[in-house]
């Protein structure tokens, strides 16, 4: 399945639920709601002309008026490959686990959580592993985090 296949084949499973992206030159990059992760992974990972076998991986942006958090995926069987995003507001900010559906999400969301703060539903194991265990200066990828050592460069 090529790239405009690919595309059109998940615009038309799920019609109204996802968005194209014009940003995915490389790949096609949907954007979901949060409420539809864990169904559209569910979905993608059991679909026979999709199977979505592999999580590439988890990353988030802070744009400065929201959060985004961007999966990666792709099937080792079907040789495809896309992305996918939902947003979030910064108060609350919340997804849920897909760990369910694929095991190696577990690192991934734990960096979201404790580098973003964004809270991860039904995760089970929310500890640090890249900052000190009694961290408590905020979350350092954050657009307006700020600590005593930290020193800002201007921005370009």
């Amino acid at each position: 399945m090529d790239h405009t296949e690919l595309t059109k084949y998940i615009l038309e499973k799920f019609p109204g639920k996802i968005e194209l992206l014009d940003t995915g030159k490389a790949e096609p990059f949907f954007k979901i709601s949060a409420d539809f992760l864990l169904d559209f992974c569910r979905s993608i990972h059991s679909d026979e002309k999709l199977f979505i076998d592999f999580l590439c991986n988890i990353g988030a942006v802070d744009t400065g008026k929201k959060f985004e958090v961007v999966y990666s995926v792709a099937s080792v069987k079907n040789h495809i490959r896309f992305d996918f995003k939902l947003e979030q507001e910064y108060e609350g900010a919340e997804i849920d686990s897909i760990q369910e559906i694929w095991a190696g999400a577990n690192w991934h969301e734990r960096e979201v959580w404790e580098l973003y703060g964004i809270n991860i539903r039904n995760h089970g194991n929310l500890t640090r592993f890249l900052l000190p265990d009694d961290w408590n200066q905020g979350f350092p990828m954050r657009k307006n985090w700020d600590a005593p050592d930290f020193v800002r460069m201007p921005e370009q």
